[in-house]
């Protein structure tokens, strides 16, 4: 890790810190990668996720590869997070977070290097439902790519492979009804997971952390794979939510009230990509995602990786493939 990267720049490759606002006035901090050197107007992507991470890890190791392969590259932090403004801090809106994208689309527009013609979306893991809905309603993408998608929409109101049933759904909305009462009377915003377990008797038993500070024996191998990036030297980083925290405890209500990805038939004409790891949990929102839209949504499963290992593993992450995409569909 330098200067709290988790990742090397590579020595072909400029990183300038930038600021843009989105329409809601929310100052959004991110960095331009740019091929030394370069010239002319190149095809350009914004990347963003995963959901509770910040551009300095795999965000940034996706556009520093980006960029080194001969396109403008900006990863950013949505808005509440990292370095973005935005107050209350860490709180997610899947309204906000997809105008990110576009006020991302917004500077890069701006910018003499960039082609608004050739500009095109990489999202990981939760930011993808994000990053496909700006795509369905801002014709300025021309392609959108995912690695190991999570819809969050999905994910915080019915629980993992929609295992909540109609009542426990049910106790999650009282749950988060009651919880917005107390912070109204404490006059701050308690913290909760964005995911919500039940406990024994049923009811709703969130927690304090995303991940435990240390890993107990035994943990199960979702837990272990995310834990061993965010809370290792892999991928720590001091501003990720993932890595030190967790959400406010009321930001899976905006989850429920506003489903990400219901307007995919607005993808077309133009064309995505959804790449997901043969061994990963979440492999089935991607495969999901493609069977609603099949002429336009492809899917590349890659095989022996996790959901995490598309985060950083280079030589797991198919960036010949990403590149073909999107050398192809941004021309």
């Amino acid at each position: 890790m330098t200067d709290s990267y988790t990742f090397e720049l590579d020595e072909n490759v400029d990183r300038t810190p930038v600021r843009f606002k989105n329409r809601y006035g929310i100052e959004i901090a991110a960095d331009l990668y740019v091929p030394k050197n370069a010239t002319g107007k190149r095809p350009t992507l914004a990347v963003s996720g995963p959901f509770g991470a910040v551009k300095e890890q795999s965000a940034g190791l996706y556009a520093n590869e980006y960029a080194r392969r001969g396109y403008v590259a900006l990863a950013f932090d949505p808005s509440f997070t990292g370095e973005s403004g935005g107050d209350v801090r860490d709180v997610a809106s899947p309204d906000i977070y997809t105008e990110d994208f576009s006020a991302a689309v917004d500077f890069l527009g701006l910018q003499d290097i960039v082609d608004r013609e050739r500009i095109g979306v990489q999202a990981i893991c939760g930011l993808s439902g994000m990053a496909l809905t700006a795509t369905a309603a801002d014709s300025r993408i021309k392609a959108v790519a995912t690695a190991s998608m999570y819809d969050m929409s999905r994910s915080m109101s019915r629980g993992y492979k929609d295992s909540y049933t109609p009542e426990q759904r049910q106790k999650v909305v009282d749950y988060l009804s009651r919880q917005r009462w107390i912070d109204a009377e404490n006059g701050t915003f308690a913290r909760g997971s964005h995911e919500v377990p039940f406990d024994a008797d049923g009811n709703p038993a969130p927690i304090d952390r995303v991940l435990p500070e240390t890993l107990p024996e035994g943990a199960d191998p979702i837990t272990s794979s995310f834990f061993d990036y965010y809370r290792t030297e892999r991928g720590y980083h001091p501003r990720s939510i993932n890595s030190n925290t967790v959400w406010t405890a009321t930001t899976p209500m905006a989850f429920f009230a506003f489903p990400t990805v219901s307007n995919i038939d607005m993808l077309a004409p133009r064309p995505a990509l959804l790449v997901a790891g043969a061994d990963a949990h979440s492999r089935y929102y991607s495969e999901d995602v493609q069977a609603l839209a099949p002429d336009n949504v492809e899917l590349v499963i890659v095989p022996d990786a996790d959901h995490v290992d598309l985060y950083d593993r280079k030589d797991r992450i198919p960036f010949d493939k990403l590149d073909e995409f999107f050398t192809k569909n941004l021309a």
